[in-house]
């Protein structure tokens, strides 16, 4: 039913998903009479996921009406069912971790050395560079920020059983309206004194639950109340720019990290450290960190994830001029505005620096480096590397589609006065 040409199925002949069943096995130990999941499916419907920058709903439903995305994740049949339920990407993310999720970007790179898109002597000159992987979460403001502490407070309280005197259910949402709209007006003062009667009213659910903890019996209901009881000091005794300070409840990570854009002057996010190859761009090391690194201190471990994925240390980095200070001995590295003692080859292997950022700007338009929807510092490591492995998978996609695209030009050539005839066969 399908055509043999088509770029996902000569794909999925590129890339050794036995490594899967070996590599997996581990991650996922099946205890019950029901057999789990092929690993193959998860891993074709992740890489789907990631190349086409669809959702967990939106892929598992891609896979049903589409028979080339049912050939690579491994079926031989077309089926006319959901092949995993929506929820259970989610699963198998927690289940694999940071290092399953490395075995798919490892991977992607010999598919690309057999497809001819990569060279083999590629991965010994790379370009790292770090960008800004935002989170989902809303803009910071305080007003939001004590108005939600306060109503999950309640909430807790409710689900508890504990009465308190005065919950401020109703003031509170009110009064972080009324603050938007002062600052809105610029009445500063008034801003400052909504602020903290706001402020108040969530001291005072605050402290109400925790004088209320010993009616509260052991449990996973009581640690959870005590962590939001931590948190939520935190929020109230933080100050407008001290370090490690919150931005969002749901994520207590998310740091404030500005690049210097010219139109958005900070993002709340995670800093992720790309490396890529200089000669065709592919993603050979996708590293997350949390807090707000020095780019340079970030070298070290983004050079060590490239010897994991590619088996070799690389020979060359060429990096701009905010990995001063880098510290790394092993590997020459050539900074930006370097012009003493460089070769001619030296010189444009600096020069093709500036390719990377028109790589990152693709993982963020094209994929889903843009923003990050899974939770907590692991989710950010296991989506950035799902990130790199769409990368790679759309520029393998991509050079079979030119092959293709030659061959079919070089076939209407031939057949229109026999122009280019010698050529068919190496580029068959």
């Amino acid at each position: 039913m399908i055509d043999l040409r088509h770029e996902p199925v000569k794909l999925a002949a590129l890339i050794d998903w036995d490594v899967f069943d070996e590599q997996w096995s581990g991650f996922v130990p099946s205890g019950t009479d029901r057999p789990a999941t092929p690993p193959r499916l998860v891993a074709g419907l992740l890489d789907l996921q990631h190349a086409s920058r669809l959702s967990d709903e939106a892929v598992v439903a891609r896979c049903v009406e589409n028979p080339y995305c049912q050939h690579s994740t491994g079926e031989t049949f077309l089926q006319h069912r959901l092949p995993i339920d929506p929820p259970s990407p989610t699963r198998w993310r927690k289940r694999l971790g940071e290092e399953g999720v490395e075995w798919m970007l490892t991977q992607t790179i010999p598919a690309g050395q057999k497809a001819g898109a990569l060279d083999a002597g590629s991965p010994k000159r790379v370009a790292v560079n770090t960008t800004v992987m935002e989170k989902a979460s809303a803009h910071p403001t305080d007003a939001r920020l004590f108005e939600r502490a306060q109503a999950q407070l309640v909430a807790l309280a409710a689900e508890a059983v504990v009465e308190l005197r005065q919950s401020h259910a109703r003031l509170a949402p009110r009064l972080a309206v009324r603050v938007g709209r002062h600052a809105h007006a610029k009445p500063f003062k008034r801003v400052r004194k909504a602020l903290r009667t706001l402020k108040g009213y969530t001291g005072r659910v605050l402290r109400d639950l925790r004088r209320r903890l010993n009616d509260i019996p052991q449990g996973d209901l009581r640690e959870r109340i005590l962590d939001r009881l931590v948190l939520v000091s935190r929020l109230l005794s933080q100050e407008p720019k001290g370090l490690a300070k919150i931005h969002a409840l749901h994520e207590p990570e998310v740091d404030c990290i500005s690049k210097g854009k010219a139109g958005v002057r900070s993002e709340f996010s995670c800093k992720v450290s790309i490396a890529t190859t200089l000669a065709e761009g592919f993603a050979v090391g996708m590293r997350s960190f949390a807090g707000n690194s020095y780019d340079g201190h970030t070298l070290g471990a983004a050079l060590e994830q490239v010897e994991i994925l590619t088996d070799r240390p690389p020979e060359l980095v060429v990096v701009d001029r905010g990995y001063r200070g880098h510290g790394v001995d092993k590997t020459r590295v050539l900074i930006s505005g370097t012009r003493r003692g460089l070769t001619r080859a030296l010189a444009a292997d600096l020069r093709r620096r500036a390719a990377i950022e028109p790589e990152i700007d693709h993982m963020k338009t094209d994929g889903r480096l843009a923003r990050s929807p899974l939770k907590g510092t692991i989710g950010d490591a296991l989506f950035a590397m799902l990130c790199g492995c769409g990368h790679n998978i759309r520029k393998i996609l991509a050079w079979l589609r030119a092959i293709l695209a030659r061959l079919i030009a070089l076939v209407i050539a031939v057949m229109r006065g026999g122009k280019g005839r010698d050529q068919i066969p190496d580029a068959a």
